[in-house]
């Protein structure tokens, strides 16, 4: 009796000293990805070399990217809502030209592996192809969704068709709307017209436009209100493959509009205002200069990506300019340690990355952390 009452009087302390509620304003995730989006791009704007080449750009549609000297003016003009708000109010990392490094883990660097790598936060030996074939692994989408606060709050997004086998739809229960999917289920007005848009455009891509998708995604955020949301846009790499540069930056462009435009209609909804954390990446580079159409293994700097997190948990740091490095690997961990939670997965996966959370809020992780720790060896 008197080790079952220890036990008792310590779980009450255990749990009356786990960090208040206070300290976890996060309490929804959006979580972006910008297919094949270079960091030069992101950090740089429009690059001086492949702007001014006949080869990847037709006529004078690319002027308005390019009409600033510094690279700091050009990133503004290029997408405006990442270099005026991210950069104000949350950190950007992945800025080589300071040192400071996210990159590929996966030794393949395109999209699939790219994506298994982020949304599972370890590298699979059996993805090495962009073949689509179910995803052996849960992805920390699927681990959310089985906690019974975020069950049936969970959703993607994405114009590639080949998530709804990434994260594992049929399995994981997750709905997902990738490739020309339909809504989910009896359409809005809205979902209606952009099923019928969506088969009667055809595209020079090959996929619907990433506009569609978005519609998509914020019509089922104002009407289902999710709590995690995965948004996957892909016109950067289509264009980025056909050699499209004016294109490309056009793309990048819209998508760093759409964002913006999510982001201000987060911030005026109740329940997502001030609780919601949003994390931008993308899933592979390209290569460097006329070779920047491609990428893979044989394209040097195809494994150089990079990183956005903005979100009342993460300290405003703006461009972060210290030599660190990270991998995509790390931000499973890490977007769910955001959320309140330890990502369990089936094998060790990256470490969260500290420095996206205030020093008390990663303190109060850690602290939690450590105390059902000891509660679970008793």
């Amino acid at each position: 009796m008197k080790k079952l009452a220890s036990y008792v009087i310590f779980l009450i302390i255990w749990f009356t000293d786990l960090p208040t509620a206070a300290a976890q304003q996060t309490k929804n995730l959006i979580f972006i990805t910008l297919d094949g989006l270079r960091w030069q791009e992101v950090f740089s704007g429009a690059d001086s070399l492949l702007i001014n080449d006949a080869q990847f750009v037709h006529g004078d549609s690319a002027k308005p990217f390019y009409s600033e000297v510094t690279p700091e003016a050009r990133r503004k003009q290029l997408m405006p809502f990442f270099w005026n708000t991210i950069e104000s109010k949350g950190q950007l990392y992945g800025n080589r030209s300071h040192n400071n490094e996210v990159n590929c883990a996966n030794p393949h660097w395109f999209s699939y592996p790219g994506y298994s790598e982020i949304f599972t936060g370890f590298i699979e030996p059996k993805i090495k192809s962009n073949r689509s074939i179910t995803n052996p692994n849960p992805t920390f989408l699927e681990f959310l969704h089985s906690k019974a606060e975020y069950d049936k709050r969970v959703a993607a997004f994405a114009t590639w068709g080949t998530f709804n086998d990434i994260l594992r739809e049929k399995k994981s229960k997750i709905p997902v709307n990738a490739g020309y999917d339909k809504a989910f289920a009896q359409p809005t007005a809205t979902e209606a017209i952009l099923d019928s848009l969506q088969q009667a455009i055809v595209t020079p891509i090959g996929v619907r436009y990433d506009s569609i998708t978005f519609r998509y995604a914020m019509e089922y955020l104002k009407m289902q209100r999710p709590k995690v949301l995965f948004l996957g846009l892909d016109e950067t790499d289509e264009y980025g493959h056909k050699g499209r540069y004016d294109q490309y930056l056009f793309a990048a462009h819209q998508a760093d509009k759409m964002i913006e435009e999510l982001w201000m209609w987060l911030q005026s909804q109740a329940d997502y205002k001030n609780q919601t954390t949003i994390i931008i990446t993308t899933d592979h580079g390209r290569g460097n200069g006329k070779h920047w159409t491609g990428h893979g293994r044989l394209k040097a700097g195809s494994n150089h990506v990079w990183l956005a997190v903005m979100g009342p948990d993460t300290p405003a740091l703006g461009e972060i300019k210290t030599a660190t490095r990270h991998y995509l690997k790390q931000l499973a961990s890490t977007a769910v340690a955001l959320l309140g939670y330890t990502y369990d997965a089936s094998r060790p996966t990256g470490k969260v990355i500290e420095s996206v959370f205030t020093d008390q809020r990663y303190a109060d992780l850690k602290d939690s952390r450590s105390k059902k720790d000891r509660i679970s060896k008793r």
